[in-house]
């Protein structure tokens, strides 16, 4: 009985992805370290070159080959940035500590560099945040009350993007990738300058103006 009941537990953690070391429910710090410093190897999203899993409650908007808008259990979006081609050539992280925004932390787990970076935006109940990890970035404005569920979200989402070095030697060897150079930097977090969903916004305005619309709609899915 002992033996099932161990079995047991180690099935629903490989299902869950949960991990075994508890989460805080406010210590961001704590638990980006906890999440990120486990090695993972679970997918539910894949593309040529690429992987990544999206954990319980997150559902996609729109997503195309490199980018994704995302949408958690409390109705957040997320914006998602693969950068490949950042990956690809191997572009180093060089962001610093900010000590004039709300949060600020570089991050550098199983030989993957990022960063985290939670600005206030507008009042004191609302964050904007960016976090970068192993050459991917999500970006959100999260209510203070859902700041902590929605970093650990991303934990769950970046730490989990695989990238298959074979794939992606072809398709950027041979020029098949079709990507343009944007007005932002994904190591950059600058908040007086434009962000990746600042881009979104602008080059897909009508576009993006149906998705919100729409979610406020039917915001129950």
């Amino acid at each position: 009985m002992k033996r099932r009941l161990i079995l047991l537990s180690i099935v629903l953690i490989l299902v869950t992805g949960c991990s075994i070391s508890r989460l805080d429910d406010t210590n961001i710090s704590k638990n980006i370290k906890i999440l990120l410093s486990e090695k993972v190897n679970m997918h539910n999203v894949q593309y040529d070159g690429y992987q990544y899993y999206l954990p319980k409650g997150i559902s996609f908007v729109k997503k195309d080959e490199f980018n994704a808008l995302l949408k958690d259990q409390n109705n957040n979006l997320y914006y998602l940035y693969v950068d490949a081609i950042s990956y690809y050539h191997k572009i180093e992280n060089t962001y610093e500590i900010n000590k004039d925004v709300h949060y600020s932390q570089k991050i550098d787990y199983n030989k993957k560099t990022g960063y985290l970076q939670i600005d206030d935006y507008k009042d004191e109940n609302m964050y904007f945040i960016q976090f970068v990890y192993n050459y991917v970035k999500i970006e959100a404005y999260v209510s203070k009350y859902d700041l902590t569920d929605a970093i650990n979200n991303m934990c769950y989402i970046l730490r989990s993007v695989k990238f298959h070095d074979a794939v992606l030697q072809s398709l950027i060897g041979e020029n098949v990738l079709d990507y343009k150079e944007e007005d932002y930097t994904l190591f950059k977090a600058d908040s007086s300058k434009e962000t990746y969903m600042d881009v979104v916004k602008r080059s897909e305005n009508e576009e993006y103006s149906k998705f919100i619309e729409d979610e406020k709609i039917d915001l129950d899915y």
